[in-house]
């Protein structure tokens, strides 16, 4: 922040509270350049102060929330001037309403200037510790033993939205909070998706690689009503969340035979992610290691098919995971900060054929000081039933 030229961070989104507080109960967490971090609790303050790993107070109205940060943090507001105090908040996510109540609360002398401090949070979020890399494989592990324990019910008739039924129900027996968190506006996501021949190549507003045909316009992704049959690729693409952290993963399944350039196009899948496995180390730009892709898809010449079909192709190979299944780094172009040991990535190469279905598979990775290992658990390769 200090290299910022920002003198504090208000914290406002109920995943970024949970990151640096520990707890998710409203309110706003001001954590200064200079000094100790307060969490400025509207309710429950009684959760608050049993979950929280810093200062609780009492927020107490908005409008005398200035008066009460320049009260308690004397050393950010001391000899300040309208306007002169510079505080970071996330406007990447932060409503345009909330922002203007809060430019107009903390206006005045003396008192704020807000500024976009997402880049800031979203940076210092890459690089996971012990601890949250434990809830990741925690996650991987709740993931891998659902997708075991559902595997029977898929058969020749089995609707999609059964088959995901199955898997949410054993993922949330084990944990699964039963949502998968996104940062970016309007990108919802339930468990993952699931989809099986054409329905799993519907195009869909979700950025991702395969939408899905959904239940309708008031959920158009992801699992449908249709039923499985033979001979078709299944795409199952499930995330799991434990403690808040998730696990992203794709296997692809068949019942019978995959059609033969169906199953070729798996298999420049796994040589894609083996390929990225190889290059993801710390000092590697993700840029280089999605130009990479690109590449291999268009020496197979399945360039067309990669990461969707035509306008519908998504510009990315993979995405960091933690406490938002959308973070940094993206595997993209525009990223070439080089990556670190402590980063974690899901890799998913895919390939879509509009009016037959996708096949692809992901894994989540740690890189490390020697490269990367992988978080995910299922068994890789085609699933034959």
């Amino acid at each position: 922040m200090a290299q910022a030229g920002v003198d504090a961070f208000l914290v406002t989104q109920h995943v970024d509270l949970y990151y640096f507080t520990g707890s998710m109960q409203a309110g706003y967490a001001f954590i200064p350049t200079v000094g100790d971090p307060v969490f400025y609790v509207r309710r429950s303050l009684e959760r608050a102060v049993k979950e929280s790993a810093v200062r609780i107070e009492p927020m107490g109205s908005l409008r005398g929330f200035r008066a009460r940060l320049a009260g308690g943090h004397p050393a950010v507001f001391a000899g300040k001037g309208a306007g002169q105090v510079v505080v970071a908040t996330e406007m990447d996510v932060l409503p345009a309403a909330a922002h203007a109540r809060l430019a107009d609360a903390l206006g005045g002398s003396p008192g704020c200037s807000l500024t976009d401090g997402s880049a800031l949070v979203r940076g210092v979020r890459t690089v996971k510790s012990a601890w949250e890399i434990g809830r990741i494989e925690a996650a991987a592990s709740v993931a891998a033993e659902a997708l075991e324990a559902a595997l029977p019910v898929l058969k020749e008739g089995v609707a999609e939205l059964e088959l995901m039924a199955r898997l949410e129900y054993e993922m949330r027996i084990r944990g699964h909070i039963g949502l998968m968190r996104t940062r970016s506006y309007n990108m919802e996501i339930v468990t993952g998706m699931l989809g099986s021949g054409e329905a799993a190549a519907v195009p869909s507003a979700f950025d991702g690689p395969a939408g899905g045909l959904g239940l309708g316009p008031a959920l158009p992704q992801s699992a449908s009503r249709r039923t499985v049959r033979r001979d078709e690729p299944i795409l199952i693409d499930i995330g799991c969340c434990i403690d808040g952290y998730v696990i992203d993963q794709t296997r692809t399944a068949v019942i019978g035979a995959l059609p033969q350039d169906l199953a070729a196009a798996y298999a420049e899948a796994e040589r894609i992610i083996r390929h990225a496995e190889r290059l993801m180390a710390p000092g590697t730009a993700p840029d280089a290691i999605y130009a990479a892709s690109l590449a291999d898809a268009d020496a197979a010449g399945l360039a067309d098919h990669f990461m969707g079909h035509g306008v519908n192709q998504v510009k990315f190979l993979g995405h960091g995971i933690g406490l938002e299944v959308d973070e940094w780094p993206v595997l993209a172009r525009g990223f070439g900060q080089p990556l670190e040991p402590g980063m974690v990535l899901a890799v998913e190469p895919k390939f879509t054929f509009p009016g037959r279905g996708v096949v692809g598979i992901e894994n989540s990775y740690l890189i490390t000081g020697a490269g990367c290992r992988q978080l995910t658990k299922s068994p890789e390769g085609l699933i034959v039933l």
